[in-house]
Protein backbone atom coordinates (compact mmCIF):
# COMPACT_ATOMS: atom_id res chain seq x y z
CA UNK A 1 0.00 0.00 0.00
CA UNK A 2 1.43 3.38 -1.02
CA UNK A 3 1.61 6.09 1.66
CA UNK A 4 -1.05 8.78 1.55
CA UNK A 5 0.49 12.25 1.97
CA UNK A 6 -2.20 13.62 4.24
CA UNK A 7 -2.17 10.59 6.56
CA UNK A 8 1.66 10.59 6.60
CA UNK A 9 1.65 14.28 7.51
CA UNK A 10 -0.94 13.69 10.23
CA UNK A 11 1.01 10.74 11.66
CA UNK A 12 4.25 12.75 11.62
CA UNK A 13 2.53 15.67 13.35
CA UNK A 14 1.08 13.39 16.04
CA UNK A 15 4.52 11.92 16.65
CA UNK A 16 6.01 15.41 16.61
CA UNK A 17 3.53 16.40 19.32
CA UNK A 18 4.76 13.48 21.46
CA UNK A 19 8.39 14.38 20.88
CA UNK A 20 7.57 18.02 21.51
CA UNK A 21 5.88 17.08 24.76
CA UNK A 22 8.99 15.30 26.02
CA UNK A 23 11.24 18.13 24.82
CA UNK A 24 8.95 20.68 26.41
CA UNK A 25 8.98 18.80 29.73
CA UNK A 26 12.78 18.91 29.82
CA UNK A 27 12.81 22.57 28.71
CA UNK A 28 10.16 23.55 31.28
CA UNK A 29 11.87 21.66 34.12
CA UNK A 30 15.21 23.30 33.31
CA UNK A 31 13.57 26.73 33.11
CA UNK A 32 11.97 26.25 36.51
CA UNK A 33 15.10 24.82 38.12
CA UNK A 34 17.48 27.45 36.74
CA UNK A 35 15.17 30.32 37.63
CA UNK A 36 13.86 29.20 41.02
CA UNK A 37 16.80 27.22 42.43
CA UNK A 38 19.88 28.62 40.71
CA UNK A 39 18.60 32.22 40.64
CA UNK A 40 19.18 32.94 36.95
CA UNK A 41 16.90 35.56 35.32
CA UNK A 42 13.96 33.85 33.61
CA UNK A 43 14.93 34.97 30.08
CA UNK A 44 18.48 33.59 30.38
CA UNK A 45 17.08 30.43 31.99
CA UNK A 46 14.62 30.14 29.10
CA UNK A 47 17.46 30.33 26.58
CA UNK A 48 19.54 27.67 28.33
CA UNK A 49 16.54 25.41 28.85
CA UNK A 50 15.49 25.85 25.23
CA UNK A 51 18.88 24.45 24.12
CA UNK A 52 18.28 21.34 26.22
CA UNK A 53 14.84 20.90 24.67
CA UNK A 54 16.22 21.54 21.17
CA UNK A 55 18.80 18.77 21.49
CA UNK A 56 16.25 16.27 22.81
CA UNK A 57 13.82 17.27 20.07
CA UNK A 58 16.40 16.78 17.32
CA UNK A 59 17.45 13.34 18.50
CA UNK A 60 13.87 12.12 18.96
CA UNK A 61 12.75 13.57 15.60
CA UNK A 62 15.46 11.54 13.90
CA UNK A 63 14.64 8.41 15.83
CA UNK A 64 10.86 8.48 15.71
CA UNK A 65 9.16 11.25 13.70
CA UNK A 66 10.71 11.70 10.28
CA UNK A 67 11.88 8.83 8.10
CA UNK A 68 13.24 10.92 5.23
CA UNK A 69 16.35 13.05 5.60
CA UNK A 70 16.99 15.60 2.88
CA UNK A 71 20.58 16.36 3.94
CA UNK A 72 23.15 13.56 3.80
CA UNK A 73 25.51 15.28 6.26
CA UNK A 74 24.12 15.05 9.82
CA UNK A 75 26.16 18.08 10.97
CA UNK A 76 24.68 20.29 8.24
CA UNK A 77 21.25 18.95 9.11
CA UNK A 78 21.75 19.75 12.79
CA UNK A 79 22.94 23.27 11.89
CA UNK A 80 19.77 23.93 9.87
CA UNK A 81 17.65 22.32 12.61
CA UNK A 82 19.40 24.55 15.15
CA UNK A 83 19.02 27.68 13.00
CA UNK A 84 15.27 27.08 12.92
CA UNK A 85 15.51 26.52 16.67
CA UNK A 86 17.38 29.81 17.10
CA UNK A 87 14.61 31.70 15.31
CA UNK A 88 12.10 29.86 17.49
CA UNK A 89 14.16 30.76 20.58
CA UNK A 90 14.01 34.44 19.64
CA UNK A 91 10.25 34.19 19.14
CA UNK A 92 9.95 32.23 22.40
CA UNK A 93 11.85 34.82 24.41
CA UNK A 94 9.97 37.71 22.79
CA UNK A 95 6.62 36.12 23.63
CA UNK A 96 7.82 35.15 27.09
CA UNK A 97 8.98 38.70 27.79
CA UNK A 98 5.84 40.35 26.39
CA UNK A 99 3.47 38.04 28.24
CA UNK A 100 5.40 38.22 31.52
CA UNK A 101 6.38 41.89 31.61
CA UNK A 102 3.43 43.51 29.84
CA UNK A 103 0.51 41.13 30.29
CA UNK A 104 1.51 40.28 33.86
CA UNK A 105 1.36 36.51 33.32
CA UNK A 106 3.64 34.30 35.42
CA UNK A 107 6.74 33.33 33.43
CA UNK A 108 5.91 29.60 33.52
CA UNK A 109 2.42 30.16 32.10
CA UNK A 110 3.94 32.51 29.52
CA UNK A 111 6.28 29.68 28.53
CA UNK A 112 3.35 27.35 27.91
CA UNK A 113 1.62 29.91 25.68
CA UNK A 114 4.82 30.68 23.75
CA UNK A 115 5.50 26.98 23.21
CA UNK A 116 2.03 26.39 21.81
CA UNK A 117 2.51 29.22 19.30
CA UNK A 118 5.98 28.10 18.23
CA UNK A 119 5.03 24.43 17.82
CA UNK A 120 3.48 24.91 14.38
CA UNK A 121 6.32 27.14 13.18
CA UNK A 122 8.93 24.54 14.15
CA UNK A 123 7.11 21.54 12.70
CA UNK A 124 6.32 23.20 9.38
CA UNK A 125 9.75 24.65 8.75
CA UNK A 126 11.68 21.58 9.88
CA UNK A 127 9.55 19.22 7.84
CA UNK A 128 9.75 21.43 4.75
CA UNK A 129 13.50 22.14 4.90
CA UNK A 130 14.89 18.94 6.38
CA UNK A 131 12.57 15.98 6.43
CA UNK A 132 10.54 15.92 3.23
CA UNK A 133 11.50 14.93 -0.30
CA UNK A 134 12.12 17.78 -2.75
CA UNK A 135 8.98 19.00 -4.56
CA UNK A 136 10.03 17.46 -7.88
CA UNK A 137 9.91 13.98 -6.27
CA UNK A 138 6.44 14.59 -4.85
CA UNK A 139 4.69 13.11 -7.85
CA UNK A 140 6.40 9.78 -7.29
CA UNK A 141 5.12 9.56 -3.71
CA UNK A 142 1.39 9.38 -4.50
CA UNK A 143 0.43 12.58 -2.76
CA UNK A 144 -3.22 12.42 -3.69
CA UNK A 145 -5.78 12.76 -0.92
Amino acid sequence: MKPNFSSLLTWQFIRYLGVGGLSFAADFACLYFLTEHVGIHYLLSASLAFCVGLTINYLLCLAWVFDFRRMPNPWHEFLVFSAIGLIALLLNNLLLWLLTEYAGIHYLLSKIVATAVILFFNFSLRRWLLFSPPADNATTLNISS
